[in-house]
């Protein structure tokens, strides 16, 4: 029997051959090449500051349903840039995220900060995609992936000027996500396999992340007190959807998580 996560893989897979139909990698490899140069999103996150967030443009999920109608995700992330996000991730899984690339454009279009395509990313062709789509990051999730195809897009992200960010949820991802010498890596709260969250994901394996990294916070931030104590725990970013686009204003939403970082540190 397979896992929620194989699940999303497979309407992956099959929306991906209908995109390639449609536009073959050629063509899309020359749109690729002319689109505007990634921005320096590594360069971002390692920077001094206060606790760095993505701020994702997310209206639901399999474990949650519908989350938030959100007819301009453009405007969105203007009010996540305007509350001090450092990047803004944008969802682009259409059967369980409700994303597209359509999302991906606007909010590329709109912002000057660096945007994150957040998929299952599982092709060559996906990497591709997200660049010339204007994508400066993609998430690459260990547990979707083998060693080789991990290696190989990675890899692939890095020739195309994008960073990536490598998502783990246990000890042993972790292990691979270190070796591979991923810079950016999130510890995911919730399992992708059977969708239960661990609270103490984070806090358990930020220690076993190099220093030299940049550790990503990711799920059950609910809000600043949880901001709190992932940055207490070692997070120098935190991902977050849900709590934005439920919390009422975005901006103000994203200045307080972003506060309670800062006094984190203090």
């Amino acid at each position: 029997m397979g896992t929620v996560l194989d699940d999303i893989v497979a309407g992956v897979r099959e929306d991906l051959e209908e995109r390639r139909r449609l536009l073959p990698l050629t063509q899309l490899a020359q749109d690729a090449a002319q689109a505007v140069p990634a921005l320096d999103a590594l360069a971002r996150f390692t920077a001094p500051g206060p606790v760095k967030l993505i701020a994702e443009v997310k209206r639901r999920s399999p474990s949650k349903g519908e989350l938030a109608d959100i007819a301009d995700p453009a405007g969105l992330a203007a009010d996540y840039e305007a509350g001090g996000a450092t990047a803004i991730s944008v969802l682009t899984e259409r059967r369980r995220f409700g994303g597209s690339l359509r999302d991906l454009d606007a909010v590329r279009e709109r912002v000057r900060i660096p945007v994150l395509r957040k998929d299952f990313m599982v092709d060559p062709y996906q990497v591709t995609e997200a660049r010339a789509h204007g994508a400066d990051l993609i998430l690459l999730i260990v547990a979707a992936l083998d060693d080789h195809l991990l290696r190989d897009l990675h890899q692939q992200a890095t020739a195309l000027g994008m960073a990536a960010l490598v998502e783990v949820h246990d000890e042993a991802e972790l292990e691979r996500a270190v070796a591979l010498g991923a810079q950016l890596i999130g510890v995911n709260a919730r399992n992708l396999k059977t969708l239960e969250v661990d609270p103490a994901a984070f806090g358990r394996l930020a220690p076993f992340v190099p220093d030299d990294r940049v550790k990503v916070a990711e799920s059950s931030i609910g809000g600043p007190a949880d901001v709190t104590a992932v940055v207490r725990d070692g997070a120098s970013a935190v991902l977050v959807g849900e709590a934005l686009v439920t919390g009422g204003s975005p901006r103000e939403a994203a200045a307080a998580l972003i506060d309670a970082g800062r006094a984190a540190t203090v």
